[in-house]
């Protein structure tokens, strides 16, 4: 199976609510061309995402440490997991 994924240049993406364990179901499907980033994990979700976006944990091997504290322009790998963390107050 992980070569199905490799051959189709398809990498997982998995989310994970505060609080609660993640999704490992459902990931968030992203070509892995050039590795995409917090912000195109975003987009794939919902366009208006990003604007609300503070900041995102990362978890897995593109993380340093575990979690890593993430701006929109880090990178993913495949099975990274993510959660994202919206803006407080009026911003």
């Amino acid at each position: 199976m992980e070569e199905v994924w490799s051959k189709c240049n398809m990498m997982r993406i998995y989310t994970k609510p505060k609080g609660q364990i993640p999704d490992y179901d459902e990931p968030v499907i992203l070509h892995s061309e050039g590795n995409p980033s917090v912000e195109e994990f975003c987009n794939r979700i919902h366009r208006s995402l990003i604007d609300q976006l503070d900041y995102a944990w990362v978890w897995g091997r593109s993380a340093k440490h575990q979690p890593q504290r993430c701006g929109k322009e880090h990178r993913l790998m495949d099975e990274d997991i993510v959660q994202l963390v919206k803006k407080s107050g009026g911003g």
